[in-house]
């Protein structure tokens, strides 16, 4: 099969087109073919050796953990899915090696659910990280109906999931964006502020009284004005500082592969009530260009390749 993969660790110059052996499927595992993934700014960080000791990785490495396509081997117990599934997947798995970027992928079932009709396989490959990393961190921050939560970096690949489930569960949402991407999260719903200077000033005239819960999805420092705008009793969670759960007492999140909550995330994009920003579409040839456009910091949406 063709994939992407690298045989050590460093800059977006060590991925290279390769044919690899086709992977087989364990026994409670299914084989995929990849009509679509997508790329997540982790999937640079453990090309980089940031996630050695986490996660270790096997070489040749393969990238990537999102995935959509169509099962065409089943393993010895997999009685959830059949040949002929179509099926999306946060295929992470206990080591790093053969990932998504390929045109066949191994996927464990714990991983994967049925991809509805009327989901794209585009869409269907920008939704599991991101969109795991969302629900986990909204519910485990208790986000509810009445609410007012601030999510830092409500633009981003997570950010917009987070924002529109956020409003879905009947939370007001104040978010914070660069001004180029304010009438993007008015139409999730949201109240956009800028980020920098000024940010504690506009988000106290917005909730004079504090947030409710405070989501960060940016790290660099975001959780430094938790202790102005949290109010007593609040909740505060991340998914880069461990700092909201040890100094603030809240959550730090690292995303589960979960089937349920990804059927669940599947189903409300496919009814529309879960919009998906894919930011382009590039075939696998491509895929090194693409990881240097992710990593320059300025995507909004999810870049999707098509084996």
């Amino acid at each position: 099969m063709k994939a992407i993969a690298y045989d050590h660790f460093g800059s977006a110059d060590v991925l290279e087109l390769k044919d690899l052996p086709d992977p087989h499927p364990g026994s409670d595992s299914v084989l995929v073919q990849v009509k679509s993934a997508s790329l997540n700014p982790v999937d640079y960080k453990v090309r980089e050796g940031y996630l050695q000791g986490v996660i270790d990785a096997v070489f040749p490495v393969v990238p990537g953990w999102d995935v959509a396509g169509v099962v065409v081997k089943a393993g010895l117990d997999t009685p959830e899915f059949a040949v002929g599934d179509e099926i999306l997947a946060y295929a992470r798995k206990d080591v790093i090696s053969g990932g998504t970027l390929a045109e066949l992928v191994e996927v464990p079932v714990r991983t994967a659910a049925r991809k509805p009709e009327g989901l794209s396989f585009e869409d269907a490959a920008a939704l599991p990280l991101a969109g795991l990393t969302a629900l986990q961190t909204v519910r485990r921050a208790g986000v509810a109906a009445g609410s007012t939560v601030l999510i830092h970096a409500a633009a981003g690949g997570v950010g917009s999931y987070a924002t529109q489930l956020a409003v879905l569960a009947g939370a007001r949402v104040v978010g914070t964006a660069s001004e180029g991407n304010h009438d993007y999260l008015r139409s999730l719903g949201a109240e956009p502020i800028a980020y920098g200077e000024g940010l504690v000033e506009a988000a106290r005239a917005l909730a004079p009284e504090g947030f409710d819960v405070i989501l960060d999805f940016v790290g660099k420092g975001a959780l430094d004005t938790v202790p102005q705008l949290l109010r007593a009793g609040g909740t505060a969670a991340s998914i880069t500082d461990p700092a909201a759960r040890d100094e603030y007492g809240g959550q730090y999140v690292w995303v589960r592969p979960d089937a349920a909550d990804l059927a669940e995330l599947a189903q409300l994009a496919a009814d529309g009530r879960l919009k998906v920003e894919v930011a382009d579409l590039v075939e696998l040839a491509q895929a090194a260009d693409a990881y240097r456009t992710l990593e320059g910091g300025h995507v909004r949406g999810k870049l999707v390749v098509r084996p």
